[in-house]
């Protein structure tokens, strides 16, 4: 089924959504820090034809650039419970990569019926979320060779053919630069448990088994004490951006989280 292209009205402007399928509950993309509605093209090109989803370019980056800050948790989470009231009515399922789920996290103590966490940043930072740590971050995307250097060391369990790295190089430098500073300067640090442990909805974690940047052993320490009910599956071999390096294996997931809750 083909997208189709519309305008969400948020704080300072718009943003532009792609959506297709009218099968519920919708899925609702958000994606990480360096990503875009793009990074999901494979998840997405594999659920069934009818499947509801909606995905978007977050505040700062990609098509929404151009919008001013702040670029806040609180603020992305604001925009996308307005992506999600003009664009998903009925029963809907919040799937968040990484800093998406994070903002995931904070907008699902409002009213989703699922909630789907990729590769998450947890509510509560760890210790190795230090100031070095966070200023080391805040220049990984400054240039085409730095975004490429934490693709091969950082990022990625699984080589990517050359097409999806050259997305991932133009996604991670078409941002706004409040927005490339706010989350590893801000954002990453955040305590967002009260909102966590305030989620009554399905959770399910998905993680990946090689994930540098929340490694399994990470999400059972500082996510699941706070989100007790969730459900943790690991994804053999990939890394963290599981939507390009296992797309089958997360759409799998998402068509058993549908399938669930449709039930």
């Amino acid at each position: 089924m083909t997208e189709s292209t519309s305008t969400v009205r948020v704080a300072g402007g718009t943003v532009e959504v792609r959506s297709k399928g009218r099968n519920g509950p919708a899925l609702v993309f958000v994606h990480y820090w360096g990503g875009s509605a793009a990074t999901w093209d494979g998840v997405v090109g594999r659920l069934p034809a009818g499947q509801a989803a909606v995905r978007f370019d977050q505040r700062g980056w990609g098509t929404s650039q151009a919008l001013p800050g702040p670029y806040t948790l609180d603020q992305l989470a604001d925009d996308l419970i307005c992506v999600v009231e003009a664009l998903a009515p009925g029963p809907f399922v919040l799937v968040g990569h990484s800093m998406g789920a994070k903002v995931s996290q904070l907008a699902a103590a409002r009213r989703p019926a699922g909630l789907v966490l990729v590769a998450p940043a947890p509510p509560e930072p760890p210790a190795a979320v230090t100031p070095h740590y966070r200023e080391e971050l805040s220049h990984a995307y400054d240039s085409p060779e730095s975004v490429r250097q934490a693709l091969d060391h950082v990022l990625t369990a699984v080589p990517l053919p050359e097409p999806l790295r050259a997305a991932v190089v133009r996604d991670s430098l078409a941002v706004h630069p409040g927005a490339q500073r706010e989350w590893p300067l801000q954002g990453i640090a955040t305590d967002v448990t009260d909102a966590a442990q305030a989620i009554e909805v399905p959770v399910t974690v998905v993680a990946g088994e090689h994930d540098a940047v929340e490694p399994p052993q990470v999400l059972r320490d500082h996510l699941l004490p706070h989100i007790p009910h969730a459900q943790l599956s690991t994804v053999a071999g990939a890394g963290h951006l599981l939507p390009l390096e296992a797309p089958e294996a997360l759409a799998a997931a998402l068509r058993s989280v549908t399938a669930r809750l449709s039930s």
